[in-house]
């Protein structure tokens, strides 16, 4: 009897495994296919990868930072290898770590026989606790043709070693918005058919706004409140109202409607697991309905994040094992890798309108800081802080341009600790950073209290 079980290699499964095992807990990994998860294979590092390489094409045609290279070439394929050198690389780390952890690791398909075990081929493993971390995969919205073989989707695409013409992308959300950005860089012509009248759901209004206009003039064409009604071949045949039908031709098609849970075959009904299409539902502990078995990650369906799912899983393991800890959702950052970025944690203006809460806010331009007039050319963007009226508690920072990825970990630590402008205002960052536009933001917030 083992005292857990995880069903999944991805972030949110690895880490919880590593997390109960470094316990003392026996504990068993079970992966079908690679150690990594979406994230590590077919997400967040082949995505960063690429859009690593197309940045540095696209800045090495500025003549402004005084490097002259002669007609630069984008070699695909070159980029597609170091992706997998990068995947191999990361991969054997995670093995290595789940070693030297303890963690037992099995190769299958798992599924749920009962609360307490699973079969894997003709082996069943039992357990005290099971932790469900199966991710997602590639949603494929029911339009005619959009699952066809001609319809690249964000797992497939990272194997292309040719740049496409054209390409067209049907999802303005984070996967679209990357891959508009990556091709257009490196020199495709780009089409985006977003179904909603924005892009980036979820995001900051207003932030969001910014970011369409600023991609729209690096030569990006939106197709907003584009219903596509099919694919056919090469070409998307779309509708932007009800009495209008259009047709795009692309010699690349790319689905980027999001991603699903992978729920199906584990066996979820058989053991009573509460699920729908969005996900099997689990509390702020990570508990299911069924006592023993847990859950976290994408398959939760509540914040599709490799970050979201490694600290759902810890959370989960710290539960199980008698250590009380909720994980709080407002304190996870998210980032969009656009050229320019986009780095968010906390409310956004329309959440904090909706729930009647009283706020300040500040907006100030990027450029304050003086690195960013450095490492961006021409570029612009700006730091957005939302304050309680009442106490100035920091409730929302929201963020465009490229470095503020790497300063939103700062405003998701002021949020989770509660802190008020006037804390935050008093910490010291390092001069000269990108860092340094956040610090203006919070300042420029207290001093309207």
């Amino acid at each position: 009897m083992r005292d857990l079980i995880v069903i999944g290699g991805g972030p949110g499964g690895y880490e919880a495994a590593a997390h109960a095992a470094r316990m003392g807990k026996k504990v068993t990994l079970i992966e079908k296919d690679s150690l990594g998860g979406t994230c590590l294979n077919v997400g967040c590092i082949p995505a960063k990868t690429f859009l690593r390489s197309s940045k540095l094409f696209h800045e090495c045609q500025q003549p402004a930072y005084g490097v002259r290279v002669t007609s630069p070439q984008f070699d695909m394929p070159a980029v597609v290898e170091r992706k997998k050198k990068i995947v191999s690389t990361l991969t054997h780390g995670v093995a290595g770590m789940l070693r030297q952890a303890g963690v037992e690791t099995a190769s299958g398909v798992a599924k749920l026989v009962a609360r307490n075990a699973v079969q894997v081929g003709y082996q069943r493993i039992e357990a005290l606790n099971i932790l469900i971390a199966t991710g997602s995969r590639p949603a494929v919205p029911p339009i005619p043709g959009l699952g066809s073989e001609s319809v690249l989707d964000s797992n497939s695409i990272f194997d292309m070693t040719h740049i496409p013409e054209k390409v067209a992308i049907i999802g303005g959300g984070i996967i679209g918005l990357e891959f508009a950005c990556f091709f257009r860089e490196i020199g495709s012509s780009v089409d985006v058919f977003e179904m909603l009248p924005r892009i980036a759901a979820g995001t900051d209004e207003e932030i969001a706004s910014r970011l369409m206009r600023t991609v729209e003039r690096q030569g990006v064409k939106f197709h907003l409140s584009a219903k596509v009604l099919e694919v056919s071949g090469q070409t998307v045949h779309y509708a932007l109202d009800e009495s209008s039908k259009e047709s795009g031709v692309a010699d690349c098609i790319l689905n980027a409607t999001g991603r699903s849970p992978v729920t199906n075959g584990l066996g979820l009904e058989e053991v009573g697991v509460d699920y729908t299409t969005k996900g099997i539902r689990t509390d702020e502990y990570g508990k299911t309905n069924v006592p023993g078995i847990w859950a976290c990650g994408d398959v939760t369906g509540r914040r599709m994040l490799a970050h979201a799912a490694t600290r759902e899983g810890i959370v989960a393991v710290n539960n199980m094992f008698g250590r009380k800890e909720r994980i709080r959702y407002n304190g996870i950052p998210s980032v969009i890798y656009t050229h320019p970025e986009v780095a968010s944690v906390g409310k956004t203006e329309e959440e904090l309108e909706t729930l009647g809460i009283e706020y300040r806010k500040s907006t100030v331009p990027m450029a304050v800081a003086g690195r960013f007039l450095i490492e961006n050319e021409g570029a612009s963007g700006v730091v957005k802080v939302l304050t309680g009226t009442k106490y100035g508690e920091i409730l929302g920072v929201h963020a465009l341009g490229d470095g503020c990825s790497e300063f939103i970990c700062a405003a998701a630590i002021m949020i989770e600790n509660e802190m008020c402008a006037a804390s935050a205002g008093a910490i010291v960052f390092p001069h000269p950073t990108v860092s340094e536009a956040l610090r203006e933001a919070v300042l420029a917030v207290h001093s309207m209290s």
